[in-house]
Parts: structure tokens; C-alpha cells; sequence
């Protein structure tokens, strides 16, 4: 049982360290607006995501947001942890076209994904993706929930709080909108999200606010694999050491019983 405790703690710190070299770069962002706070499944000790708005927000995701961002520690079998069957996950996957080494001529091709394969990024390179971005390229969204400063809460004001500029507001690049809730309050990135956009099979409607908290709590799961087990373990130490607690009590008081 220790050597299982010590195993998964390890996970955990693997999963950390290479948090620790992001945050310190995105921690230096520019003022912005607080995000006001939300609840969410997933808060607390005893949180727990609600696996319907996580399948909800993986349709935003790959509706909406693959287009530009990419999610390079995801493979498409890390899917079933959500709730999916291979098989569904298997046709998810033959729908995307990844690197297939090369042909005869050297030439790159492609072939279909399988559920072993990590998520196709939408661009060959970060210049591609600058390039195509107003010069911004989109960042990963692997563990964005994690590094961004404000976490799911900034994130779900940053999708939802366009709005019109202030006057006087100037961009300090093509292609930036204004958005109090981003670094220096304006992101290279349009609107993403509208009423209808996504197409839910669950039969939620899919508003605008809908989409963005759907997706806020995919990214949040993507960014904490672990999170349920970290919270089951932390509640299995709480109550070894209330039944500890109560072991010294009681051997306190059989040890000095005799003692006025």
C-alpha cells in the first residue's frame, strides 16, 4: 500500500515540474480585469467533473477551438477517461489526419489517427501558426487551465467578455480586439464562440455562455488528469490520520490509567 502512495505521488510531481518553467513566464502578464469568480464541479477537496459538460466541452473544442489551438499532451485514447467506448473513440480519431512518415519518393503523407496517436496540431510550426494569427501564434492548450494566471475563471470571462472599446482605445497591432479580461486588455483573437455554434447531441442549448463553460471545463480536465485521485487520496490520509489520532488518544489513556 506505501509503495502505491509513494507511485502515484510521483506521478504527480512528474506532472508538475514542467508547469513550474510556464508559470513564471505567464505570471508576468499585462493588467487586466478580475475575472469574477464561478462555481465549478471541480473546486474543493472534493470536487468532481460532471463528464456531460466535459464531452460538451470537447465538442466546443474540436468544433471550434483545434482550428487554431493545439493540445500536444492529449492523445485521442485519453478521450475514454471521459466517459467514451474505444469504439468511439476509435471513429473520432480516423477522422483526423496525422504524419505518415514517407512514401516511396520520400514524399510526407498522411494516414488516418488511431486512439495511440496525440491530437493533430492545426499548424507544421510555430511560425506557421503566427503567421496565420496576426502574427500571435495561439498558445497549446494542454495544461492552459493550469498556467494561466486566473485559471478557468479568466478563461471563461476572457470568452465571453468581448465587448466594444472603450473610447480612445487604440490596438497596438493588426488584428487585435479589445477584451478587458486579456493581458494589457486586448487578444489577437476574434470572438471565437456564438450562439448555436457548436452542435450538442445531448440536446443542451448551446448558447454562447453554454460553449464557453463547457469548454472551460474540458480544459480544466485536460489540465488535471489526476485530480480525482489527488482529491481520494488526500481524503484517504485525512481519515488514516483521524484514525491515528484516536489510536494515541486511547493508548494515552490506557498507558497513564494508573497514574493520579
Amino acid at each position: 500500500m506505501r509503495g502505491g502512495v509513494i507511485l502515484r505521488w510521483v506521478s504527480v510531481l512528474a506532472f508538475a515540474a514542467p508547469l513550474a518553467d510556464l508559470s513564471p513566464a505567464l505570471a508576468q502578464a499585462g493588467p487586466h480585469d478580475r475575472a469574477p469568480h464561478r462555481a465549478w464541479s471541480f473546486e474543493g477537496p472534493l470536487g468532481r467533473f460532471d463528464l456531460s459538460a466535459v464531452q460538451r466541452g470537447y465538442a466546443v473544442y474540436a468544433q471550434v477551438c483545434s482550428a487554431c489551438h493545439g493540445m500536444k499532451a492529449m492523445t485521442y485514447g485519453d478521450l475514454t477517461r471521459m466517459g467514451l467506448t474505444m469504439e468511439q473513440v476509435g471513429r473520432i480519431a480516423a477522422t483526423q489526419q496525422v504524419p505518415g512518415g514517407v512514401d516511396a519518393q520520400g514524399d510526407p503523407v498522411t494516414r488516418a489517427a488511431t486512439p495511440a496517436d496525440h491530437f493533430r496540431d492545426p499548424f507544421v510550426n510555430p511560425e506557421a501558426a503566427a503567421a496565420a494569427n496576426h502574427g500571435v501564434a495561439p498558445p497549446d492548450q494542454s495544461r492552459l487551465a493550469l498556467v494561466y494566471p486566473g485559471g478557468p475563471d479568466r478563461i471563461y470571462a476572457l470568452l465571453t467578455g468581448y465587448r466594444p472599446p472603450p473610447p480612445g482605445y487604440r490596438p497596438s497591432h493588426a488584428g487585435a480586439v479589445y477584451n478587458p479580461y486579456a493581458s494589457d486588455r486586448e487578444i489577437a483573437m476574434p470572438p471565437p464562440l456564438r450562439d448555436g455554434q457548436v452542435v450538442y447531441t445531448d440536446g443542451t442549448p448551446a448558447t454562447t455562455a453554454q460553449e464557453a463553460r463547457d469548454v472551460t471545463t474540458f480544459l480544466a480536465w485536460v489540465a488535471q488528469p489526476h485530480l480525482e485521485a489527488r482529491h481520494r487520496l488526500g481524503a484517504q490520509v485525512v481519515l488514516y490520520l483521524l484514525f491515528l489520532a484516536v489510536l494515541a488518544f486511547l493508548l494515552k489513556r490506557r498507558v497513564w490509567s494508573d497514574v493520579h
